[in-house]
């Protein structure tokens, strides 16, 4: 009789002891995170080349948090990619935790994963034409940026047009103007399609044309 009373009390000790040493949710990890600086929609993440993640900017703020739905168990390494960056940006791991993306669950107390987005930038830039040799000094500036471009001589000695390309790249929805800011020696350049706004990709039309005086 004492004995058929031991069995089913060792049972349950056994069942609560093994309850304990894990297996819940609890003793699971969410990988989580958060996005900065995203502006535009279209963001799709992915753990592990799993299911999408689809990240929506912040309606306030900077920063918008995220949290993939299927939690992973200590010791597993999680791998955060970008499937579809946001429209107009640019995603990565943040400079602040630059193996935020890749880890493994249990390494640290939570998971923590950081993502920066930039706005994409592109170069400002068109045909020169009309320079010589003789016509050195010409300076071109954007006036929404900072920077200056001058030809150089290699560039001019052809006596033919020339590509060129502003220094700094001007980000996506930034205007830009382009305007002559030193006259080359016995030439006057104008310049066609000075301004605009950036789209998504680089300009390559603003022209300039010098004459003589």
């Amino acid at each position: 009789m004492k004995s058929n009373l031991i069995r089913p009390a060792g049972a349950l000790v056994l069942a609560l002891a093994l309850a304990s040493c894990g297996g819940g949710d609890d003793d699971k990890f969410t990988v989580q995170g958060s996005v900065e600086g995203l502006q535009y929609g279209g963001l799709v993440l992915q753990n592990n080349g799993g299911k999408d993640l689809a990240v929506n900017p912040p309606a306030t703020g900077t920063s918008v948090s995220f949290a993939f739905p299927d939690k992973i168990e200590y010791g597993d390494v999680y791998n955060v990619t970008i499937k579809t960056p946001p429209a107009h940006q640019t995603c990565g791991a943040s400079n602040l935790a630059p193996a935020s993306l890749s880890d493994t669950a249990g390494r640290l107390a939570a998971i923590d994963v950081r993502i920066v987005c930039d706005l994409n930038a592109k170069p400002v830039g068109g045909t020169i034409t009309g320079l010589t040799k003789d016509n050195t000094g010409l300076v071109l500036a954007n006036g929404s940026n900072t920077g200056t471009y001058t030809p150089t001589l290699e560039a001019i000695t052809a006596d033919k047009p020339f590509l060129y390309s502003l220094p700094v790249q001007v980000q996506y929805g930034v205007t830009y103007s382009v305007t002559v800011i030193t006259q080359p020696v016995g030439r006057f350049c104008t310049v066609a399609n000075a301004a605009g706004t950036m789209g998504d990709a680089e300009i390559t039309n603003v022209n300039v044309t010098c004459v003589p005086r």
